[in-house]
Formats: structure tokens, C-alpha cells, sequence
């Protein structure tokens, strides 16, 4: 039971669209903020003394909107949130727990200017704002949570869906890459099937490995043109950015134009740039490793 959760929690899950996208995200909270009241009007909903029902909330919907934008921002603050690749579950709950309860502060401080201040300075509203902005506000976030809730379950089936996905236990024996690091006594071993991409973070550089459908995680101290040395002699293997190596077989569609590429590989949601500088390059190779394109 404890590995079951373990896996839910901590393997790739999609980044909500609304922190993904922050300016459509905080026009969706806006609208629907608005939307809500105005079509159920809420029992403890009232319009402020100086404006109508209506404009009274229009304000609040900005301010929602605002807000979600602003804590997004500090979100990416923390390294932790930064990295839409590293993305899970739990980093989910947690960022979308943070704008919640940021952005419901916010709407219950700017009451002060738009109600009567002396009405709001206690405990029981502050408690009883929060709750009712946290209501609202979390509908949008969690539809959007919810839906990419299918990507566990069709990470499972893909493999048997598409038929052009190696499967890395049925393929002829593969030699074996082994990776030297600055440290000593670290090293990584993987087969190239098992190769999704490796991304540069400052003085590391993290490998995303696949076998049986799952994906891990694994940090090596090297600088991103090292391990390109170290992986030549692969073909398939390319750099495609300063920070990126992607495994060319593993790529199911590629978007773009002469100004850059993003690459969606199998098994994943991971977007890989390729560079503007790197097209010629990646071009031909790329042709070689998919006929169709």
C-alpha cells in the first residue's frame, strides 16, 4: 500500500493548466469568480455600500484573478517549482494549496477597502472569507488537476496502445552506457532503450530513465557537453538545446517552425525545445528515425 502511494505521489504527473499558464489561468479564475456569484449569489455574498452587487464582485474576480498570477510568480520562486519535467502529484497538491490559500488572503484584505473595515477585523470573517473564497476559487484548479488525473492511467496503457513504443524487455540485448561523473565513485549505467533525456541543472545533469513503463529520476555531477561526449557513439542520441540530450526514437511528435521545435516523446508529457541554432542539425537526424515525417 505504502509503494502504491509512494508511486502516485512522486511519479510525473501534468502541471494544472492555470500554473502552467498563468495569464489565461488567472482570466479563468477572473470569469469564473464572477460567473459564480452572479449566477448563484452566495448567502453571505452582499455588495459593498458604494457599488452594486455586481460591481462589487467584478472587483473581486480582478482581484482573485491578480492574485493567482502574483503567487504563481512566488511559487516559481522555489527551485522545487520550477521544473515542469520534475512535476508530480504531490508537488501539485502543494503548489495548488499555496495560490489557493494566497489568493483567498488577498480577497479577504481587499475587503477592507471595498466593505466596512470594522466588520471584518475578527477571526470568525476572516475564517468565514476564507472558506468562502477557497470554495470558489478551487473549482477551476481541481477540474484542471482532475483531468490530468488520465495520464496515470493511460501512461499504463500506451505501450500496448501504440505499437512503435520499444518494449525494452522483448528487444535483443543491448550494450550497456555507463556514464562517468566529476565525483568519484558515482556512476550510471542504463541501456539507450531505456533513454528518454537528460537535462542540464547547473552542475548536474538529471537522466529521465524508462523501463516497464515507469520513469525515474537520476542525478549525476557533469557538465551537459561531457556527457555528450560521453554518449556519441549513440546516433540517436542528440542535444537539441543547451540544457537538453532527447533520444530520437523516443520522440512521438514534433511542433514548430524555423524559430524552434518542441518535442513530445513517448511515455511522457515532456516537452523538449529544440534550439532555433540546432534545426539544421536535428532535421536529417530526426528524418532518419521517423519516415513519416
Amino acid at each position: 500500500m505504502n509503494r502504491k502511494l509512494n508511486k502516485l505521489f512522486n511519479n510525473f504527473y501534468p502541471q494544472n493548466y492555470i500554473i502552467r499558464h498563468p495569464l489565461p489561468g488567472a482570466l479563468i479564475i477572473s470569469l469564473f469568480i464572477f460567473g459564480f456569484s452572479a449566477l448563484y449569489k452566495p448567502s453571505d455574498s452582499h455588495a459593498s455600500r458604494a457599488l452594486s452587487y455586481e460591481e462589487t464582485f467584478a472587483i473581486y474576480s480582478l482581484i482573485g484573478g491578480i492574485s493567482v498570477i502574483l503567487f504563481i510568480k512566488i511559487l516559481k520562486y522555489f527551485r522545487w517549482f520550477r521544473s515542469i519535467n520534475s512535476w508530480t502529484l504531490i508537488k501539485e497538491l502543494l503548489s495548488v494549496l499555496f495560490v489557493l490559500s494566497g489568493t483567498c488572503i488577498v480577497v479577504y484584505l481587499m475587503g477592507f477597502l471595498i466593505e466596512v473595515p470594522e466588520d471584518r477585523l475578527n477571526i470568525r470573517t476572516f475564517l468565514n472569507s476564507f472558506k468562502n473564497a477557497f470554495s470558489v476559487v478551487m473549482i477551476p484548479f481541481v477540474f484542471f488537476t482532475a483531468i490530468n488525473y488520465r495520464h496515470l492511467s493511460s501512461k499504463r496503457n500506451r505501450k500496448e496502445e501504440d505499437s512503435t513504443i520499444e518494449d525494452f524487455e522483448n528487444q535483443p540485448a543491448e550494450d550497456l552506457v555507463q556514464i562517468s561523473s566529476q565525483l568519484k565513485k558515482e556512476e550510471l549505467s542504463f541501456y539507450p532503450s531505456q533513454f528518454l533525456f537528460a537535462e542540464s541543472d547547473g552542475n548536474y545533469l538529471v537522466f529521465y530513465l524508462s523501463n516497464k513503463n515507469q520513469i525515474k529520476k537520476q542525478i549525476i555531477r557533469n557538465s551537459i557537453s561531457n556527457i555528450e561526449q560521453q554518449l556519441s557513439g549513440i546516433p540517436y542520441f542528440f542535444r537539441t538545446h543547451r540544457s537538453f540530450i532527447v533520444n530520437l526514437k523516443k520522440v512521438k511528435t514534433r511542433q514548430g517552425n524555423i524559430l524552434g521545435y518542441q518535442l513530445e516523446l513517448y511515455e511522457t508529457e515532456f516537452k523538449i525545445p529544440v534550439s532555433r541554432e540546432r534545426i539544421k542539425a536535428f532535421n536529417p537526424k530526426f528524418a532518419k528515425y521517423h519516415y513519416d515525417s
